[in-house]
């Protein structure tokens, strides 16, 4: 007996000797640099304007919408939250990538078996006096357990739930940047649409008053007044607007499709009212650049990968020393059932174990090769995206800059265009002119208005698209 307990002490400390002065092979992740410009080429003059935010790229977005004052708009962004099916799949890859963590920190323990067994069996066996080998059939009955525990001596399962650990913060990441992406996607969405309606409005006005002037010159044709020339020119542009309003009303209807697949819906089941855009783009608090690489999801998602991919380098290295375990068994064996749990029928084993290849012909340097080149792209992606980012919200901050100072220069457009067709109509109504000439002043006055229309709502998905470059999560009208 203090033999066996000797020998259990012995490699009990063997084991513990070894784990504690493992080392984990490999390189140590360090995060990989970029640079990040001192500020916004495209920034506000006014600086102060542009305050420090805190790093929250794994924190919820928040309700960055609700700064459009906007309650039909709310009312669709809690049921993206929980219908959309965009974010119902990443929800479920990071809950995925959570158990894929869990199968790694696993590695750390021990793995216990337990058998039973019942064997009747035939053999030959010698006895004294036979003139040969007699045979003998018996019943062996037998129960067992048997734990195996890898030393992790060279960080092979550091290593591998360090890689784990940081895809499931990358996949959390990517679930707030889809989450993200899919909130402004709708916010955008539904902002077009009802550009889009102010456009059909704008365009029916036009259709009842050029139907109205078709008609005044057909009764000026009928007293031989004007030509067949003029009635043709005036028919022609009302069927040309009514053209362009079912043509709006073909966007009009496939945007609001869009609304209803991102809020889980089939089109049938969601009918939104037509309304114009009544709110003007809101003041949106900025950031500086080096914050904004912490605060946003798709940029924290890219350099966890890298870290991911770094931790797998080391699992590869590894891979070069022997695997040293710890296996232990224990049971019972008897050919009689009723003494099988006796102390005479005990039995047991316990110690160490090492393995190692000796020839694999270049696969584990090839492995190793493949983990470092990906590692390489995986830094390669970080940067790309964190390029993205200042890209994006350059993109944006120019948008509404210039869509601004256009939106102006437009409405100066719009008001000329609007005494240049007073004009032509008093010079037809006098017979100077033909009728002609007002279709040409309408038609510049409708282009002119309809783009006024497209530059609000251009606006409007500008200011859309900066939240999200910025990285959405507003609270009290401050980036979180």
């Amino acid at each position: 007996m203090n033999q066996r307990s000797d020998s259990l002490r012995g490699a009990l400390a063997l084991a513990l000797a070894l784990a504690v002065s493992g080392c984990a092979v490999g390189p140590d992740y360090v995060k990989p640099a970029t640079v990040a410009p001192s500020s916004f080429k495209e920034a506000p003059v006014d600086a102060s304007e542009w305050r420090v935010a805190r790093p929250a790229d794994a924190l919820p977005r928040g309700a960055w919408w609700k700064i459009f004052g906007d309650p039909d708009l709310d009312l669709l962004e809690d049921e993206l939250a929980t219908s959309n099916t965009t974010i119902a799949q990443a929800e479920a890859r990071y809950r995925a990538a959570r158990a894929i963590l869990r199968q790694t920190r696993a590695d750390f323990t021990p793995t216990v078996s337990a058998s039973a067994a019942a064997t009747r069996a035939r053999v030959l066996t010698n006895q004294a006096g036979a003139p040969g080998p007699v045979p003998v059939t018996a019943t062996t009955y037998s129960a067992a357990g048997d734990a195996s525990w890898e030393l992790d001596v060279w960080g092979r399962v550091r290593r591998n739930v360090e890689s784990s650990s940081a895809g499931v913060a990358a996949a959390q990441n990517d679930l707030e940047s889809v989450k993200l992406s899919m909130e402004a996607e709708l916010a955008a969405s539904w902002f077009q649409l009802h550009g889009f309606d102010a456009e059909i409005a704008l365009l029916s006005t036009n259709v009842a008053a050029q139907a109205e002037a078709l008609k005044l010159t057909v009764n000026r044709h009928d007293q031989g007044v004007v030509s067949g020339v003029d009635v043709a020119q005036a028919e022609t542009l009302l069927e040309t607007t009514r053209a362009q309003a079912i043509d709006v009303a073909i966007s009009r209807a496939q945007t609001e499709h869009a609304i209803a697949f991102l809020v889980g819906k089939a089109p049938a089941d969601l009918t939104i009212p037509a309304a114009e855009i009544s709110v003007a783009p809101p003041a949106i608090p900025g950031l500086l650049p080096s914050e904004l690489l912490e605060r946003r999801p798709d940029v924290a998602a890219a350099e966890r990968r890298a870290a991911a991919a770094s931790a797998l380098i080391g699992v590869a290295v590894a891979a070069y020393y022997p695997t040293i375990s710890l296996d232990a068994s224990a049971g019972f064996v008897s050919t009689t059932l009723s003494k099988l749990f006796t102390a005479p029928a005990f039995i047991w084993s316990l110690g160490p174990a090492a393995l190692g290849t000796l020839f694999d012909g270049g696969r584990r340097r090839g492995v190793t090769e493949q983990r470092r080149a990906e590692y390489d792209a995986a830094v390669g992606a970080y940067r790309e995206t964190a390029l993205t980012a200042f890209q994006e919200v350059e993109d944006q901050l120019a948008a509404l800059r210039l869509l601004a100072l256009e939106e102006r220069q437009q409405a100066a457009a719009v008001a000329a265009s609007g005494r240049l067709v007073q004009l032509a109509e008093n010079r037809y109504q006098g017979g100077i002119t033909t009728y002609l000439e007002v279709v040409t002043a309408q038609t510049v006055a409708l282009s002119n208005e309809r783009t006024a229309v497209d530059l609000r709502t251009r606006r409007m998905v500008a200011s859309v698209n900066l939240v999200k470059a910025l990285g959405g999560g507003f609270e009290g009208g401050t980036p979180r």
